[in-house]
């Protein structure tokens, strides 16, 4: 059998021989004896460890999510902690998600970690991420665990790490991690206990109910409408619009709903068919809130109620998008940067008239998010800091308002792929507390006879129109990598002294946040200084247009966000296919 290479050959041999725990394991690594391409694919590099952790498909292999990868990260992650925390103070939070094999990958990390001593504190049922952080700050642990993929596809699965912050973990922290894991045989040094044995002799013990309604609490205290609130006037707010929600089949439907009712909002439907955690997914394949399919069956719903707002939660629910009416009565999905100006507007809105505006505010938001959001925060007086893709990057600038004793200072943070928080209480995007705010904001400004797509039109006109899209071109495999790492080479050399153009528009100014570096058209060179290393290149174009291009984090993909700004919708979207035709000639 040619598997390739003598490397790959071992593996795949040493796991024969020793993967005898996962009968779903032994049976695929004896599938792939008929075939070389399978067995090359699942061995021919470990799953890569990053600061978003460990994602990827379900299956044997070391390139595999299986309960050898996870049994290897958990103890790579537990010499760290051994490490770092003295002994009696090593403690780990654990959630998990919806998922196949979620629940059994969460009990694999928390039995390696009580092999080592370490306290484990586990929800006794699937939980969203933002309560994986809450749990983490509240019972002062070392470290957390979260196994999700997020919104990824069914045959996908991950493994998130936390620090002690709640945030996700540095890139520091990242490397220290991936070579304590790396030192590892998945097979030889892991050691377990039994989870039973575990709870029995007290090392891991089940998050209590104290824990999630503290969370609940922090949660509800983010609302911007207090009892006797009015819509201007003396117009009451009314907290009966017809909702329909949509926990897409993961961990939100609790949390959520309890939210929201205990907010007073209770004229809510629930799509049937999404209701329940399956980590199959049946009705949404990929379930992801920002895309049409995902959210089509709950605009049906919406449809049949004559509800007045569809919200709908990823599996992990640390994401919530939304459709509404538009001006003909139909359905429409807010982007998650319409959603983020809208909320942002809204908070600075209410705070102001509130008199509880801090005296020198903060507004977060990644690179790739909406500039147009920096220019509405501006007008309130709102101080903006822009960080790398990646929400963990806005949980460690409210770190570092907390080390200043500024943290009451954060008035929100989000990013354009459907993620927002409003307080400091954890350190992750909260669908949760975005599900409750979206709720009160549309309540609000129903009662004043105003949709949330008058509202948009009318930043629109104050602030200027500003289109953002974002496109996804997947590279699947061993050479899919190859060719994606070979594309940002060429990109990384792209000179703008030598009068770079991209769709007829000059390049002002290029980005290079792996070099820390941004070219100036002129030639001048200056540091992108507080922000770490990341192959993530901006390219700023006159008229005030952006591209970005970046690979996941997550997946095999490259990610090409585009803003361009017009006088309206329709040059915004002619100018935006010209810069995207272009730019995927360096796809090709």
């Amino acid at each position: 059998m040619n598997i390739y290479s003598e490397e790959i050959k071992q593996a795949y041999g040493q796991w024969l021989e020793n993967a005898t725990e996962d009968p779903d394991i032994i049976r695929e690594l004896k599938d792939m004896e008929a075939d070389p391409e399978a067995v090359k694919d699942a061995f021919y590099r470990d799953l890569a460890f990053g600061t978003g952790g460990l994602r990827g498909v379900i299956g044997a292999g070391t390139n595999r999510m299986n309960i050898h990868t996870v049994g290897k990260a958990s103890q790579g992650l537990a010499d760290y902690i051994c490490s770092h925390f003295p002994e009696g103070s090593r403690s780990v939070a654990i959630s998990f998600d919806s998922r196949i094999k979620s629940t059994l990958f969460a009990r694999t990390a928390s039995e390696v970690f009580a092999a080592k001593g370490i306290q484990v504190h586990i929800y006794s049922e699937l939980m969203p991420t933002p309560m994986l952080s809450w749990a983490v700050r509240r019972l002062g642990c070392s470290a957390g665990v979260m196994v999700t993929a997020s919104h990824n596809p069914s045959k996908y699965n991950g493994y998130k790490v936390y620090g002690p912050d709640g945030c996700q973990i540095t890139t520091e922290a990242a490397a220290e991690i991936l070579a304590a894991i790396e030192r590892i045989d998945p097979f030889r040094d892991v050691m377990r206990i039994s989870f039973e044995k575990g709870l029995e002799n007290g090392v891991i013990s089940y998050i209590g109910g104290n824990v999630i309604d503290s969370y609940m609490e922090a949660v509800k205290s983010q609302s911007m409408l207090k009892d006797g609130c009015k819509a201007g006037g003396n117009t009451p707010i009314s907290r009966d619009a017809a909702i329909v929600y949509s926990p897409l089949n993961g961990t939100g439907l609790k949390p959520v709903l309890r939210a929201l009712k205990e907010s007073g909002f209770t004229n809510i439907t629930v799509v049937k068919e999404q209701e329940q955690p399956d980590g199959h997914f049946p009705t949404c394949p990929y379930p992801n809130p920002e895309i049409k399919e995902a959210m089509a069956l709950g605009i049906e719903y919406a449809k049949r109620c004559n509800a007045d707002l569809l919200l709908a939660t990823d599996p992990d629910c640390d994401r919530v998008g939304i459709a509404v009416k538009n001006h003909d009565n139909e359905f429409i999905l807010m982007s998650g940067n319409e959603v983020g100006m809208l909320l942002l507007d809204y908070i600075c809105r209410q705070r102001t008239a509130a008199g509880t505006m801090p005296e020198h505010p903060v507004f977060v938001k990644t690179i790739v998010t909406i500039d147009m959001a920096a220019r509405i925060a501006a007008d309130y007086g709102v101080s903006t800091v822009d960080v790398l893709t990646g929400f963990k990057f806005i949980g460690e600038q409210i770190g570092r308002l907390e080390k200043d004793g500024r943290d009451g200072d954060y008035i929100l943070g989000f990013e354009e792929s459907y993620g927002y928080l409003s307080g400091s209480y954890v350190r992750d995007k909260d669908a949760v507390d975005g599900a409750l705010l979206i709720c009160e904001m549309f309540a609000y400004y129903q009662s004043q006879g105003l949709s949330l797509p008058d509202v948009l039109e009318g930043l629109y006109r104050k602030y200027g129109y500003c289109l953002n899209t974002l496109h996804s071109y997947e590279f699947e495999g061993m050479e899919g990598f190859g060719k994606m790492q070979g594309i940002m080479e060429k990109l990384h050399g792209l000179d703008v002294t030598t009068g770079l153009t991209i769709g007829g528009r000059k390049v002002e100014t290029i980005e290079d946040y792996l070099s820390g570096r941004k070219l100036h058209r002129n030639g001048t060179l200056e540091d992108i200084t507080g922000l770490p290393s990341s192959d993530v290149l901006k390219f700023r174009l006159e008229g005030s247009c952006s591209l970005v291009v970046r690979p996941s984090g997550t997946e095999p993909k490259l990610k090409l966000y585009i803003s361009v700004s017009a006088e309206s919708l329709e040059l915004a979207k002619a100018e935006e296919k010209v810069l995207l035709s272009q730019m995927e000639q360096f796809f090709c």
